[in-house]
């Protein structure tokens, strides 16, 4: 757009510009959808008095849950709180695996924390032995597994690698490691002193987890079928106990062997009766996460890392459009919708994938990108990407994903897109503070505005301002993309979630996106919920 090139000394002034004007509509605040207890759930053990714990990856903390009421509490807060997998051992000493930091912490009974390995990205799963020996997993970014000193001062001693995702896993009667192998869709049983493994029962969908009861049975949750099986060690014979909902993560016994398991896409810890198969929801949220939205015919599409969901703006009802596991996606945090498709992109996994946005059929997954952190799908079935790390805003062609060009680079955390009504593109760069546009055509680029305090997801208002969230300064601000003028909308929200130290600090995108009406939703990522501005 010609129109949006200035003078620099004009720029200069309208750029530093921020006021608030006194025909700017008040705003109210208000949620939209449901509370959810968590950032996500993962790990999940009772300990021998009685507490269960549940942890979560994103928000970095280990929650108490109160089995009879559901209520939570934080037990250990970010950023140690990181918690994928955790067990307390014989003596009372808690640990657990901080996944994205390569960590394994460990809290012991006198409240002394320790750090008992670190610098190994991926740690998942732990296990103790009954005479206080500890055992841990590298999976997903790693494949092996190690002993570690509970006391923090030997470096981890590998024992093995490759053995094909060995998660949450527990020890058995025999003194053998009981565990699936994610990858190979299989369970099998390790000898930690030899350092042998060999299968034990086949034919799981994706096995997440195992864990004996009391009687010393063998029970396995399988994360894409959403059922809980009894395995015979001896024999390998599944038996089903229980169906849920896709997305389970990991279980854990009570001492009177009351079973309970967590599902990562309805942020629920779920009791499951291993005689009838009868399951009860304890504590769930309608999102596990909450990052970028988008709205198109009156649906806000989330992208929730663990699904895509869908809020219905006049009756309220979130609905689900895919979740992992269940349906081909890879854990997706920023969304578009443009025509007739939908694209979604997963900074963490480096992959990009569009919908049709009629049928709700995907259409591609594609992986090998540089930290993605939104796509668009154009008219003519290209796919414009921005890649964080990489400072680059790149087209993909919509029939050869291997045909990549880059449009502009050099960029500083290019984040969220937007197309104008012109066919050119407006980017937020996360890192540098500014909105910039690009002319697909030429590839020129000017900047809209700068001096933004970390901005994230924006969109386009009726008027023709840009409507952006400032996450580093936890407000909503409209930008003149003529002037560069900023007017602050509302501050003191909701949004800015630290990111843990080795994830990039756009981490989980808050998403902004105005309805017709005018009223602005937006993505929390620190209530993982939505909220709304609505006009006074």
């Amino acid at each position: 757009m010609r129109g949006l090139k200035l003078g620099v000394a004009a720029a200069a002034l309208a750029l530093i510009a921020v006021g608030c004007s006194e025909n700017e509509p008040k705003y109210e605040l208000e949620a939209v959808t449901g509370p959810s207890p968590f950032h996500g759930i993962h790990g999940i053990t009772v300990t021998g008095a009685g507490k269960l714990l549940a942890g979560s990856v994103v928000g970095s903390t280990i929650y108490e849950v109160n089995r009879e009421t559901g209520e939570t509490s934080v037990f250990e807060g970010p950023p140690t709180g990181m918690a994928d997998d955790l067990e307390e051992g014989p003596d009372g000493t808690l640990a657990w695996t901080a996944f994205l930091d390569g960590k394994v912490y460990a809290r012991k009974p006198d409240g002394t924390l320790l750090t008992l390995a670190e610098g190994l990205p991926g740690m998942n799963s732990l296990a103790w032995t009954d005479d206080g020996r500890l055992f841990a997993t590298q999976v997903f970014l790693g494949d092996a597994l190690y002993e570690l000193d509970p006391g923090g001062v030997n470096p981890p001693r590998k024992i093995m690698e490759g053995m094909g995702g060995l998660n949450g896993f527990d020890f058995g009667p025999d003194g053998k490691l009981y565990g699936p192998l994610w990858f190979k869709k299989k369970a099998a049983r390790v000898d930690v002193d030899a350092g042998t493994i060999e299968v034990i029962a086949e034919g799981f969908a994706t096995p997440a987890a195992a864990n004996f009861n009391s009687k010393g049975e063998l029970h396995v949750v399988d994360t894409e079928a959403g059922h809980v099986y009894r395995v015979n060690i001896e024999t390998g014979e599944k038996t089903l106990l229980a169906e849920v909902e896709p997305a389970i993560d990991n279980l854990a016994f009570d001492a009177e062997d009351n079973l309970y398991i967590t599902n990562m896409a309805d942020n629920a810890v779920i009791h499951v009766d291993t005689a009838t198969g009868a399951s009860k929801t304890i504590v769930s949220g309608p999102l596990a996460i909450a990052g970028d939205i988008e709205i198109s015919g009156g649906i806000i599409y989330i992208a929730d890392l663990f699904s895509i969901r869908k809020f219905d703006i006049e009756s309220g009802q979130v609905s689900e459009l895919a979740r992992v596991w269940s349906s081909n996606i890879d854990y997706p945090l920023s969304i578009s919708a443009t025509g007739e498709r939908i694209a979604v992109a997963a900074l963490t996994a480096g992959a990009v994938q569009t919908f049709d946005q009629t049928s709700e059929r995907s259409l591609d997954l594609h992986h090998g990108f540089v930290t993605p952190a939104d796509a668009v799908v154009l008219e003519d079935g290209s796919v414009i990407i921005s890649e964080y790390a990489r400072g680059a805003v790149m087209r993909v062609s919509g029939n050869d994903w291997s045909d990549r060009t880059d449009i502009v680079t050099g960029l500083q955390g290019p984040a969220m897109l937007k197309l104008d009504s012109a066919g050119g593109l407006y980017v937020s760069e996360n890192l540098a503070g500014k909105i910039r546009h690009i002319d697909l055509g030429s590839g020129e680029m000017n900047t809209v505005a700068e001096g933004l305090e970390a901005p994230e997801g924006f969109d386009i208002a009726p008027d023709g301002r840009i409507i952006v969230a400032e996450v580093g300064a936890k407000r909503i601000a409209a930008i003149d993309p003529a002037s560069g003028k900023k007017t602050v909308i509302k501050d003191n929200l909701p949004i800015g979630l630290a990111a843990p130290e080795a994830a990039p600090p756009l981490f989980i995108p808050t998403g902004v996106a105005i309805a017709e009406d005018g009223d602005i939703y937006f993505s929390s990522d620190l209530d993982a919920r939505i909220y709304r501005l609505r006009k006074g």
